[in-house]
């Protein structure tokens, strides 16, 4: 058991919509990804998902409407609501959903990856 310094995790990487895991508890995975541009439209069947940002910002594309989530917030992603993140700038974010959970969910495409790296 060790403790997770998130900071420095995050300089281990500089690519994109990639998830990370960094840490798992009962069926969960913690994840950090970065965010830039446009991801895809999706959504979860079966998971939740919860997404806070650590620096940055971010909105989140909904049908209806944007949902804006700055550093220190997060918004939990309710399965089957249809969505896309979107981020003008570079933003460092924590996920933690199951560990079923792929980032693209419903979609697979040049940005689904099914095998994640831990870090």
């Amino acid at each position: 058991m060790e403790k997770v310094i998130i900071s420095e995790k995050f300089t281990a990487f500089s690519d994109y919509f990639n998830p990370r895991v960094v840490g798992e508890l009962n069926g969960q995975q913690v994840k950090l990804v970065k965010f830039k541009g446009e991801f895809v439209w999706h959504h979860h069947e079966h998971e939740d998902e919860l997404f806070l940002v650590i620096e940055g910002s971010f909105d989140m594309h909904l049908r209806d409407k944007i949902i804006t989530v700055n550093a220190g917030e997060f918004l939990v992603m309710p399965r089957g609501i249809e969505h896309k993140p979107v981020a003008r700038e570079e933003v460092s974010i924590l996920l933690f959903e199951p560990a079923t959970t792929l980032n693209t969910g419903n979609v697979e495409n040049g940005l689904t990856v099914k095998k994640l790296e831990r870090i």
